[in-house]
């Protein structure tokens, strides 16, 4: 297993229309192609404005395929200009469980 954390800069004051736009239509979307949501996060202390939102998959390779079906999905296409326009940078991370992780 191993888990994508993805961490957005939004621009200030844009987090509640970020969430709003997607709890209304991206995260469906999202859901169908990429499976397991661990977590969708925002920032409240330390560095502000940020979005975290963590996903699991069974391997590098699933990640990769989920990932082509979600960015080849029309529905998705239609979806990510309006949440692009919030965004000022993006950080991705794959993270690997310990053994005694009780997410291993």
């Amino acid at each position: 297993m191993i888990y994508e954390m993805r961490t957005y800069r939004l621009k200030t004051g844009t987090v509640p229309t970020y969430v709003k736009l997607v709890a209304e239509e991206g995260i469906a979307i999202q859901k169908g192609h990429l499976g397991q949501l661990v977590g969708y996060f925002f920032s409240d202390i330390g560095s502000l404005n940020e979005i975290v939102h963590i996903w699991a998959y069974s391997g590098l390779d699933d990640r990769a395929e989920r990932r082509a079906a979600l960015n080849a999905d029309p529905a998705w296409l239609a979806f990510l200009p309006k949440i692009q326009a919030l965004i000022e940078t993006m950080e991705n991370k794959i993270l690997l469980p310990t053994a005694f992780s009780p997410l291993a």
